[in-house]
């Protein structure tokens, strides 16, 4: 049984907790454990993931949170930054799956963090595990 962190971004409560949802339920199918961590932004997230791996106790990450595009190119700069901040951590062999949506509106968002339509959170933990069990095997 792994163990499994799920890092997310609240920002957007009733967009998290459909994510949430999606991402527990599908690391407890898989049979597995999970906890889960807090942090302010999307931009945190990767530094979060640092932190936690450090201390050895996770197998894999799944990064959760809603970046919904506004008025100012901050947008472009916490979707890019925490991809590549992801990114650059499954390059060092960290698993991680990211669910860190990056809309354009809230009914986006809305369709792609709800479990019972696109359900990202519980594809994000489906990858994590997925490059969980490809590291045990090689």
């Amino acid at each position: 049984m792994a163990n499994i962190l799920i890092v997310e971004a609240r920002f957007y409560d009733h967009l998290n907790d459909m994510l949430l949802t999606g991402a527990r339920a599908a690391i407890e199918a898989a049979g597995h454990a999970h906890e889960t961590v807090t942090v302010p932004g999307a931009l945190e997230v990767p530094g979060a993931i640092v932190l936690a791996e450090e201390t050895g106790r996770y197998d894999a990450y799944v990064a959760l949170g809603v970046v919904i595009r506004g008025e100012t190119y901050h947008f472009e700069i916490v979707s890019n930054e925490s991809a590549r901040g992801i990114m650059a951590l499954t390059m060092d062999g960290i698993p991680i799956g990211n669910g860190i949506l990056t809309t354009e509106d809230e009914a986006q968002a809305i369709r792609r963090a709800d479990p019972a339509q696109l359900n990202k959170g519980g594809g994000a933990a489906e990858a994590a595990l997925a490059m969980l069990a490809l590291k045990q095997r090689l």
